[in-house]
């Protein structure tokens, strides 16, 4: 069991996902910081200065807090659209590597053998003239 657990644990499709989530964990950080600290007090600075978060309605001695709602909603659709740009420009920088790898000089072929003898005879016949 051990031994199955060892191979399992070491195949390559595990350790990438691993490392995909590691990484993904980062990236929301950084694009949760995007919208909350920068995005955000853009629309706040939009909407009055009031915080969406902090909308709500009384109902009796509840408050529903429909802001709240709206400003997870918005938090959705912004990191969404941050992650469609990136994803669209790793998308066309890959495409124009693949482009660049296609366009690159293909290697010469090898000369075969016969022609490079008689490429050889005929400069030495062209040398001894």
């Amino acid at each position: 069991m051990i031994k199955e657990f060892k191979e399992f644990i070491s195949k390559g499709n595990v350790m990438d996902m691993a490392v995909g989530i590691i990484i993904g964990g980062a990236f929301t950080a950084i694009v949760n910081a995007l919208v909350e600290f920068i995005l955000m007090p853009i629309i706040g600075i939009i909407s009055g200065g009031k915080s969406l978060a902090d909308m709500a309605f009384k109902v009796g001695n509840a408050a529903i807090g429909y802001g709240a709602f709206i400003q997870a909603i918005i938090d959705f659709l912004l990191i969404a659209l941050v992650l469609f740009f990136i994803i669209k420009a790793l998308n066309k920088a890959k495409a124009m590597t693949e482009k660049a790898e296609e366009e690159a000089p293909a290697e010469p072929e090898p000369v075969p053998a016969d022609i490079e003898l008689l490429t050889e005879i005929r400069d030495l016949l062209k040398k001894n003239k």
